[in-house]
């Protein structure tokens, strides 16, 4: 693999101990999105960059939550 994104080491892509494909798929599309309001967070430096630097984080938290639904063993 190339140098990560930000996106990408925001959710931790390189971390899939089971290996699940639903994980990997999860963790790119939210990469994809994080890099994206990065992006843009890179043109502001106002309230608009902290809304975006939130919206970050949540994305970064319901990917993990989505993982955690993912692996979620009984």
């Amino acid at each position: 693999m190339n140098e990560l994104t930000y996106g990408m080491k925001a959710v931790g892509l390189t971390f899939n101990p089971s290996g699940d494909e639903k994980v990997t798929e999860v963790k790119t599309l939210c990469a994809k999105v994080i890099d994206l309001l990065n992006e843009l967070r890179a043109d502001q430096r106002n309230e608009q960059s902290r809304l975006l630097s939130v919206a970050i984080t949540e994305m970064q938290t319901a990917q993990m939550w989505a993982v955690k639904w993912i692996t979620w063993k009984d």
